[in-house]
């Protein structure tokens, strides 16, 4: 365990008015606080809540507070840690932290609970980032990956596969070890199956990035339609408000507007662009190719009709993104008289018929799109483990030299070269979970939380 020298303290809670602010404080100095600013002799039992008047260094008042104290060894980050919950108000907690630093304590940097908590054993590389993805989780799905995470799912499989990783070293060295010894003929089919095995589940899991990006940055969906046909009454639709100008001349829209959305379990990042037609030009053109940008990036796209009319001749470049599967087809303008079904348009793609105007349809537009999420992008289950970039590199880095190991087998190279490489190996799978000695990669990981946690 790392031993905490200073005693860090910060805000745990946003700025602004609200019911309760909260100071979390760790180090060595939170049991002399407990009884200097709560008058006590002694610390209370350890994770009890207590009630009590708080006063400063000068004896006055500043609030009456609910504080937790929590013994080394039993808390979130390993050394001994304070909570104090205040009124929600921004000059009391300005107040109490100002007192906190008078008593000796420091401002905490973004992240530092956290580093402290990775530092002291208390939680794994990865379960340290998964904090943060909770924080950050704006969607059912992204919020079970990273309790998934937390909860040790994926250190639990880096443990796994290193056992396995040193069973098959072990098999490599003990000729290398005992030279002289009465071992059977070296026989290199047994490492060469397992390596191979291993292979093949290090590059499934780190596959799973992907997944990461759609949890955390929305599955890209781009509406797509000519002018008029209500892209932009779409928008407004899935978000409640006005995002986008709805009007009846056509280019209204000259950019693209992005929304995030949840809809279902799923986080979207919706996309309004400008209106399909060929005879645009100036600022209109540019909107429009701006279009095709979008198009190229997208996951999927809800693809806009007036029902009223005939269904547009798309561009041959969009026609090859149009696939089933990723687009929906929305039949706007059902409300109208001269409205008339087009499913004969894009017929191995879902249709929705309904009126953005009346409000007709839209209930069952929201399970269309929830179904063409799970479908397009194949978002996994709860269960399924999910590795962000940083694990992906270092899994990419284990892959590397498990397959040059597994080249040196094929043609029978030294043990000790092939040893060499399991345990660069094993080396780069250790980076998952945090066997690193690298502070520059931490200080940036840890850089991104919130300060207070």
């Amino acid at each position: 365990m790392v031993l905490q020298q200073e005693t860090i303290v910060a805000c745990a809670t946003p700025a602004g008015e609200s019911a309760i602010a909260m100071l979390r404080l760790s180090g060595p100095l939170c049991p002399k606080i407990v009884c200097s600013a709560f008058d006590r002799t002694s610390v209370p039992t350890a994770r009890t809540a207590v009630y009590s008047a708080y006063h400063d260094t000068e004896g006055c008042l500043l609030d009456h507070v609910i504080y937790t104290y929590y013994a080394p060894g039993r808390s979130y980050t390993g050394s001994a840690m304070l909570e104090i919950s205040c009124h929600g108000n921004t000059y009391i907690a300005r107040k109490l932290l100002e007192d906190l630093i008078a008593r000796g304590c420091r401002i905490a940097t973004p992240g530092e609970f956290t580093r402290n908590a990775f530092l002291n054993g208390k939680l794994d590389l990865s379960q340290a980032e998964a904090v943060m993805d909770i924080v950050r989780a704006r969607s059912d799905r992204a919020l079970q990956a990273a309790q998934r995470q937390l909860s040790g799912a994926l250190g639990n499989a880096v443990a796994q596969f290193s056992e396995q990783l040193i069973q098959i070293v072990a098999e490599v060295e003990a000729y290398i070890d005992f030279p002289e010894e009465d071992l059977p003929t070296e026989n290199t089919e047994g490492p060469v199956a397992k390596i191979k095995n291993l292979l093949s589940e290090l590059t499934k899991l780190e596959q799973t990035q992907a997944y990461s990006t759609l949890l955390h940055e929305g599955i890209s969906t781009v509406i797509l339609g000519a002018p008029n046909v209500g892209k932009s009454s779409l928008l407004n639709t899935l978000t409640g408000e006005d995002r986008a100008i709805v009007s009846a001349q056509p280019g209204t829209t000259r950019d693209f507007i992005a929304e995030r959305i949840q809809i279902g379990p799923y986080w979207l990042r919706i996309i309004d662009t400008a209106g399909l037609r060929t005879e645009a030009s100036g600022i209109e053109r540019l909107g429009i190719e701006k279009t095709f940008e979008k198009i190229h990036e997208a996951d999927c796209f809800l693809l806009v009709l007036d029902s009223t009319t005939a269904p547009p001749e798309l561009p041959e470049d969009i026609k090859g993104h149009l696939q089933a599967g990723k687009v929906l087809v929305i039949e706007n303008k059902i409300d109208l008289p001269e409205s008339r079904c087009q499913a004969t348009f894009l017929p191995d793609c879902t249709h929705c018929r309904l009126s953005l105007l009346t409000g007709e349809g839209v209930s069952e537009l929201r399970t269309h799109i929830t179904h063409l999420a799970e479908t397009d992008t194949a978002v996994p289950t709860e269960d399924t483990l999910i590795v962000n970039a940083r694990h992906a590199a270092a899994l990419r880095k284990t892959c590397k030299a498990l397959q040059e190991a597994l080249a040196k087998l094929m043609v029978s190279e030294y043990s000790e070269l092939v040893a060499s490489d399991l345990h660069e190996a094993m080396e780069a799978l250790g980076e998952i979970v945090g066997k690193i000695e690298n502070e520059t990669m931490l200080d940036r990981l840890f850089g991104r939380f919130c300060i207070g946690k």
